[in-house]
């Protein structure tokens, strides 16, 4: 039987390796890849480019092939979708704020 440290340690370790796999298999969409060659990348496309930025930003510094932006694209849809993935961060797009009551 295993203690609770190692119990712990070993759920740690899963859940980083796990994250790592997840992150790496995503890196093969994005922008400044081949994928784009024939078609053009759309909405969606630009909605994930928009959330993935930060790593594209981050991978950028050592593959200089990968861009932040998709210039093959299908214009003004692709550049609406990126935007509101960058406005709307990793959480959601919340048009609305809750007041914070301070009674």
């Amino acid at each position: 039987m295993l203690d609770e440290g190692v119990k712990g340690m070993l759920k740690k370790i899963v859940i980083l390796c796990l994250t790592l796999v997840l992150v790496l298999t995503l890196t093969g969409c994005l922008p400044g890849n081949l994928r784009y060659k024939g078609r053009s990348a759309g909405f969606f496309w630009g909605l994930w480019h928009g959330w993935v930025a930060p790593v594209s930003l981050i991978i950028q510094l050592f593959k200089p092939q990968v861009r932040l932006y998709e210039v093959n694209n299908v214009g003004w849809l692709y550049d609406f979708g990126f935007y509101m993935a960058i406005l709307g961060g990793f959480g959601g797009l919340s048009l609305t704020r809750r007041r914070r009551d301070n009674s």
